[in-house]
This record gives C-alpha cells, structure tokens and sequence, in this order.
C-alpha cells in the first residue's frame, strides 16, 4: 500500500442551494462533489500539484467500451505520445478497495492498456507496475512522470 498524504490538496468548492460543487481543472468545469468525486479530485490535484504530472495529459470520466457494454473510466494519465500511461480506479472513503475493485479495474485494462494501475478511495492508495504482465510489481510508490 502506497502512503499518500491527500489533506494538504485545496479544491475550489461552492454551495448552491443544498448542493456541494468541486470544480474541475481537468474538465473545466463544476461538477456535484459526491465522496468519490472528492477522492478523485484529491489525487488528480496530488498528482498534478505535487507528482508533477502534466494537467493536459490527464483525462477525466470518458466513455469507453468494455465488451458490449458502455462504462466511463474514473481517469486516466496519457505519457508524452499520448498514449494510455496509468489507469486509476476512485472510490468513495467508506468503499474499501476489495477483489471486486480490482476486477474492475482489471475490465477497464482490457479496452485501455496502460503500464501503471493505481486504486485510491482516499485513505488507502494501491499502485501497480504492469509493463510486464506476468510479472506485475505493487508499488511502495507512485511513478514519476518521466516520459
């Protein structure tokens, strides 16, 4: 398990009504701050802010196709040659990353191939090199963006 310290990340966020908004500097946009939504724009923010990774190479909740079915990958790190780099899976808090979380992830590798997995739900961090697929290495660390 990775240690990644999330607290120190400042999301813009505001209040309409009875709904909480978090704006997104990936999608440029407000979007509903739902807990997995918070996660997620905790590590984007991490990964960005203090990881360095390039904000134009990330993409945020895109449609793709797993077999015939239509499901949205949380995001995904593109290296220089925009191809698929790290995938990650986002949970909400209270969303312990299980088997069934793998797995998921796991569905969505079979249509975007990436080196690197990583599965957060914001208290527990999990990373995976893949380059060798009958070889993957957990990570006690997230990879540097040095492509």
């Amino acid at each position: 398990m990775l240690s990644i310290d999330l607290t120190a990340q400042q999301l813009r966020l505001r209040q309409t009504e009875d709904i909480s908004y978090v704006y997104d500097s990936i999608r440029k946009r407000w979007v509903v701050l739902t807990p997995e939504e918070h996660v997620r724009q905790l590590l984007i923010h991490y990964l960005v802010q203090e990881m360095n990774y390039p904000a134009g190479m990330i993409a945020v909740e895109k449609q793709i196709m797993v077999g015939a079915m239509k499901k949205r990958f949380d995001v995904v790190v593109y290296d220089r040659l925009h191809t698929p780099w790290m995938l990650i899976e986002c949970k909400a808090p209270e969303v312990p990353l299980t088997e069934h979380t793998f797995m998921q992830l796991l569905n969505y590798q079979r249509t975007i191939a990436c080196r690197y997995w990583l599965m957060s739900n914001g208290h527990q961090h999990y990373c995976a090199d893949a380059g060798n697929i009958m070889d993957i290495k957990w990570l006690q660390q997230l990879p540097l963006y040095e492509l």
